[in-house]
């Protein structure tokens, strides 16, 4: 918490570039048609101030309790990898380790000797040039 909270770039990691929404954006008149210019102007400014006075309201209602409803989650999410699912994988690693070397014991045991003696009897094949 000792890092200050930047006001002005609220999205430094560019995590909602998908969610543009300025006027430009949304709205466009192709060449050809064009509307008056008092009500492209008008439109402009009832957009922006709509958009931003919709997205205060909400925010202030609801923005702070999902706020918290987002840190439990991760917090949750954190303590979950961090007690279960990390030991669980390093439990299984080192049981995995033990189930491998019994697999290599048995194949060696067990296939070794074919494959060493169908070596030694390709060993003695020679091929002639005709």
């Amino acid at each position: 918490m000792t890092q200050e909270l930047d006001l002005f770039h609220r999205d430094p990691n560019d995590l909602n570039r998908h969610v543009k929404c300025d006027f430009e954006d949304v709205l466009g008149e192709p060449d050809g048609v064009k509307s008056m210019d008092c009500v492209w102007k008008l439109s402009y400014k009832c957009f922006n101030m709509w958009r931003d006075l919709c997205y205060w309201i909400s925010t202030l209602c609801c923005g702070i309790c999902i706020a918290m409803c987002w840190g439990c989650e991760f917090a949750e999410t954190a303590f979950y990898h961090v007690w279960c699912i990390t030991p669980g994988m390093r439990l299984c690693v080192i049981q995995c380790t033990v189930f491998r070397r019994l697999y290599e014991i048995c194949i060696d045991c067990c296939l070794g000797p074919l494959c060493e003696t169908c070596g030694l009897l390709m060993s003695k094949i020679k091929i002639s040039k005709a």
